[in-house]
């Protein structure tokens, strides 16, 4: 699943990631903030998923991919 999160203010990508993560294993999501991409990269460690960040242009792209 692909979430868009760029152009939202903390907390809406953390929340439209922690919604997403009750129904998939692997996530794709965009932001375009260095805040944003650590709390997301937060949450998604916490919540026991791997993440993999890629920094294009002025937007990370997280990967994240649920621990088995």
């Amino acid at each position: 699943m692909k979430i868009d999160a760029c152009g939202l203010s903390c907390p809406q990508p953390v929340i439209l990631t922690m919604n997403a993560m009750k129904d998939n294993d692997s996530l794709e999501v965009l932001v375009d903030s260095q805040t944003s991409c650590e709390n997301v990269q937060r949450l998604a460690q916490n919540k026991g998923y791997k993440v993999q960040v890629e920094n294009i242009d002025e937007t990370f792209r997280l990967l994240l991919t649920k621990n088995q």
